[in-house]
């Protein structure tokens, strides 16, 4: 599914025309229009608006299935030495290898946003984005991954 497929789902599901999504998030009609039809794409504080505002997470928007990324920093985790291990030693099926080793996490004792600082300069890079995109990309992806949900799920109560 291509990125403007997904924008113009997430238009529909919601039941607004291009001119109302556009309200929402304070941009021109023609700015939702381009989305739509692929001439161009959001920017990453854009896409976080996004999905905040229309209660979308970051995998569904750029259509990233569960088993081919990290389930606590969302690196992507295509072959088996990427993977990090279980206690056991087995192949954790979850979590990368930078993340996950020998059935415990890599950053212990870190919250969420602690671990997105710690990673931001590193995630830029991969990137190719500013530091800040990368915190911002960072605070809307790992609310949404398994290990951190839990933590953001607590802090809501």
């Amino acid at each position: 599914m291509t990125m403007s497929s997904t924008i113009t789902q997430i238009r529909a599901a919601a039941g607004l025309t291009q001119e109302e999504m556009a309200r929402k998030l304070s941009v021109t009609r023609q700015a939702v229009s381009r989305w739509e039809r692929g001439e161009t794409m959001p920017g990453i504080d854009m896409i976080k608006l996004i999905c905040v505002t229309f209660n979308v997470s970051l995998e569904r928007f750029f259509d990233m299935p569960a088993s081919h990324y990290c389930q606590c920093c969302g690196m992507p985790i295509p072959s088996h030495e990427l993977h990090g291990t279980e206690a056991d030693g087995s192949e954790s099926a979850d979590y990368c290898k930078w993340c996950y080793d020998h059935g415990a996490f890599t950053a212990e004792n870190v919250d969420m946003d602690e671990f997105i600082e710690q990673t931001a300069d590193l995630t830029a890079e991969a990137q190719g984005i500013s530091r800040e995109e990368a915190v911002s990309l960072g605070a809307t992806l790992l609310p949404h991954l398994k290990r951190w949900r839990d933590e953001t799920r607590m802090e809501r109560l």
